[in-house]
């Protein structure tokens, strides 16, 4: 009998307890639903984005963009004294897979400037940096890819015309066009836009605007097969906040990582360039 005395106690302890840890009006019951499993490990595949790549602007570090009156305003480098530069790539002809593997391997800030043709292969290629390997080959796939890697797609019209030689009208098709493919193909609806050339006038402002443009963005320096810098400015070097402008060539991989070891030799960080015009132009 003692045995089974100190059972029942042991018994009522329990479920005293058990009641003691639900909250007021909570009952245990039998057919309640069973616990979910424990959910997998939230650590993210190392192969997978982890937010927005680049280093981002600090509080008041950026310097207001100019405007005039309502129209996109036209940037050629961003207004920081911080030892930043920010990576742009035009076109879209040369598809290479090593390029895209590495901005995702190595967290590699940079936004694209997908031009039709080039991404369908339509026309002549660019082969500046060799014979071209990778034309066209995974099409609007190849930069569905580059977006799920963090780059930022955005708009360099459907087949890169001189935007100066063209109306309102003609320009506004080239830029709304894109903007429309874009968004089909990719998913987001782009709100930078670089002219072929860097050639514009009013009428390209005032038809970017018309297709939801934020920036028109130009740069200031380009990247030249083998990684070399061509400079736009005297002194021939890297300038705090400067926007330089690479392409899809032959040898891209190659060439880009070349390109950001001498960036980072020269103690410069590589700048998301989205969170800096958020700072730069909070519109």
């Amino acid at each position: 009998m003692v045995g089974k005395r100190r059972a029942y106690v042991t018994v009522g302890v329990v479920c005293a307890l058990a009641l003691a840890a639900c909250g007021p009006g909570d009952v245990p019951k039998e057919s309640a639903a069973p616990k979910e499993r424990p959910t997998a490990s939230v650590t993210p595949s190392p192969t997978a984005p982890q937010g927005p790549p680049g280093v981002r602007p600090r509080r008041g570090e950026v310097r207001p963009i100019t405007r005039t009156g309502d129209l996109p305003p036209v940037i050629s480098s961003i207004p920081t004294r911080r030892k930043v530069v920010f990576l742009t790539i035009d076109d879209g002809w040369e598809q290479d897979p090593g390029f895209v593997q590495q901005i995702r391997d190595e967290r590699i800030p940079i936004t694209a400037f997908a031009m039709r043709d080039a991404v369908e292969a339509k026309g002549t290629p660019d082969q500046a940096g060799g014979e071209a390997r990778y034309v066209g080959a995974g099409k609007w796939g190849y930069f569905r890819q580059l977006r799920d890697a963090g780059v930022a797609v955005e708009n360099h019209t459907l087949t890169h015309p001189n935007l100066r030689l063209l109306g309102r009208a003609a320009q506004r098709k080239e830029i709304c066009g894109t903007a429309q493919l874009i968004k089909k193909e990719v998913g987001t609806r782009p709100a930078l836009f670089r002219p072929p050339f860097g050639n514009y006038n009013t009428d390209t402002l005032l038809a970017a605007k018309s297709c939801g443009v934020r920036a028109v963005l130009l740069w200031t320096a380009t990247v030249q097969p083998g990684g070399k810098i061509a400079y736009q400015v005297p002194d021939k070097r890297l300038r705090p906040g400067d926007i330089l402008l690479l392409h899809f060539r032959p040898n891209l991989a190659r060439d880009f990582r070349i390109l950001v070891k001498k960036i980072k030799r020269r103690g410069y960080a590589l700048g998301n360039l989205q969170a800096y015009l958020d700072a730069a132009d909070p519109r």
